[in-house]
């Protein structure tokens, strides 16, 4: 397969281009990048795509997904989660390791890839637990995964709340250098709490969740990984003094990350709807005050990554009762036009940031050749419409999740293409 792209603004944070190119991509590499490519080099293309007026960007990366596969393919499947994903524009993502069994050893996590391998159109990355059965008591062999192709740990979904045990998991992740994605949730003041603590809490009775229960463990986390020299990526960041956290430990050196998703950016509890438990979320909606010190973090660059935090559930599972309903909401096709909606188009980031924040740091991340349109560099690309206006429908995803509080919603910036390995995996025009 040879495709040409021509006329695209090509976005490439590793070299800080932004200007009007062409590319041409030849079976899975990039061969050429340039102004105007000579129809000699061009002429014997399989596929031409005029991308004047669109972003041309590396193929985004979402470090943050739960594929629910294997053992809750009710929820969702590797076919459906991928497919959501091209949708969206990734070609690569990263899935949790909380799954049916969990991925807390070597054979587990070859089926998964020996799976993907069978029927996703694109990169699938698999995080393993950080400890066995992500039951927080024994820890897994970090070695044996890393050399099956784990490329990070998690127990997202749930923290090691034994401070000692997840010490020695930093220790061990240190010597293999390999980040530990971060789930900061203290579970002994969280309690029962379904949503943000506040007036909107209070009003519909329900237990509320303190931004202290992240605040907490971020601050633990981060002091234990200036004690073991780890890597530490917080995932989905909410609170404000999060921010102030995470930006005091870069500035003093330590190899701490963050992330923060479309959702957290986007809404406050006062967004919620009464009986919609597409609203809730772990962490929970926070205040005004709360999403404007997120904003700050990713202008600032306290945010390294956006992810989505993929979390589809069944129907029955997201109740019109939000104190019993599951936590979690879809997002792999509605990550780009929310960050291109609420951050590039109001002028909090800059394009080439976007690329940097959905491609490139991810990819630096997780050590992966990936993020960098280059000669030579792998052919995944996405392609951008940042002007065309949509309203979301969630009745339309690939994904079999539904639970998101953006279905109605209005938004712009919609993925035209999506460039796998230079296989399209999905196309508008």
């Amino acid at each position: 397969m040879k495709i040409w792209i021509k006329n695209g603004r090509v976005l490439n944070p590793a070299t800080k281009t932004d200007e009007i190119l062409d590319i041409l991509t030849e079976d899975s590499y990039i061969k050429q990048i340039g102004k105007e490519l000579s129809s000699n080099e061009t002429a014997d293309a399989d596929q031409i795509i005029d991308a004047s007026g669109c972003y041309v960007m590396p193929g985004l990366i979402d470090m943050h997904v739960h594929l629910r596969d294997p053992g809750l393919t009710y929820k969702e499947t590797m076919k459906t989660g991928t497919k959501a994903a091209a949708m969206g524009g990734f070609t690569t993502i990263l899935a949790m390791a909380n799954t049916s069994p969990v991925i807390d050893d070597a054979g587990k996590l070859t089926s998964v890839y020996e799976h993907a391998e069978s029927c996703s159109p694109i990169q699938v990355l698999q995080a393993a637990s950080v400890t066995k059965g992500m039951k927080g008591k024994e820890l897994t062999d970090a070695a044996e995964l890393k050399k099956a192709g784990a490329p990070a740990l998690s127990e997202d979904g749930k923290t090691v709340m034994d401070a000692s045990l997840f010490r020695k998991a930093l220790y061990q992740a240190a010597s293999l250098d390999m980040p530990v994605l971060d789930h900061c949730e203290d579970t002994s003041l969280k309690g029962k709490g379904a949503l943000n603590q506040g007036a909107v809490s209070e009003r519909l009775n329900v237990e509320g969740i303190t931004n202290a229960v992240e605040d907490i463990i971020i601050a633990r986390d981060i002091l234990l990984t200036k004690e073991t020299g780890a890597r530490l990526h917080i995932c989905h960041c909410s609170t404000e003094d999060s921010m102030k956290i995470i930006r005091a430990a870069k500035q003093d050196g330590l190899s701490v990350t963050a992330e923060v998703c479309p959702h957290h950016f986007t809404l406050t509890d006062e967004d919620i709807i009464p009986g919609n438990s597409n609203y809730k979320m772990a962490p929970p909606l926070r205040s005004r005050k709360d999403v404007n010190a997120l904003i700050e973090g990713l202008k600032d660059g306290t945010i390294d990554v956006i992810s989505s935090d993929h979390a589809p559930h069944a129907a029955h599972e997201k109740t019109s009762d939000i104190a019993s309903a599951a936590f979690g909401i879809v997002g792999l096709e509605t990550s780009v036009s929310l960050t291109i909606s609420e951050l590039v188009r109001p002028g909090y980031l800059t394009p080439l940031q976007m690329a940097e924040k959905m491609s490139w740091n991810p990819a630096k991340i997780l050590g992966i050749e990936k993020g960098n349109l280059a000669v030579g560099k792998d052919a995944d690309i996405t392609i951008i419409d940042s002007e065309a206006e949509y309203v979301i429908d969630s009745e339309t995803f690939a994904s079999m999740g539904r639970n998101t509080p953006f279905h109605g919603r209005k938004v712009c910036g919609k993925v035209m293409y999506t460039i796998c390995g230079g296989e399209i995996c999905k196309r508008v025009r």
